[in-house]
């Protein structure tokens, strides 16, 4: 199965989702879009799985920092245009794994229950 993590290098979430996957001897590549940046049709493919709202990290620092009229009237495309200008506000981890599915976030649990320590 190819395993494909999306987030930023220093991110703690990410730290631990990483740690967790090493762990469980799970190989997988590292995309760090604050370095390498995100298109827009990842972006729109997670949201037509996982919703806008979930994607769009609403409680990171990088959006609470946003001025009121960019959060203002949030919907699907006015996310994805925060998402692309601003890539920190993209909730992390992104984890793409086994034929199109994704999982945003990081709780072990979840990692278990899709089988990714399965490889």
């Amino acid at each position: 199965m190819t395993i494909t993590i999306y987030g930023i290098r220093n991110c703690d979430t990410m730290k631990k989702a990483r740690a967790w996957l090493d762990g469980h001897g799970v190989k997988y590549s590292f995309h760090d879009y604050k370095v390498a940046g995100i298109d827009r049709i990842h972006l729109e493919k997670w949201i037509k799985k996982a919703g806008w709202e979930t994607v769009l990290n609403r409680a990171g620092t990088t959006f609470r920092k946003l001025p009121d009229a960019d959060k203002a009237g949030l919907d699907a495309e006015k996310a994805v245009a925060l998402m692309l200008a601003h890539p920190s506000a993209i909730k992390r981890p992104v984890l793409e794994f086994g034929g199109g599915k994704t999982l945003v976030g990081f709780q072990p649990e979840i990692y278990e229950e899709a089988g990714i320590a399965k490889g």
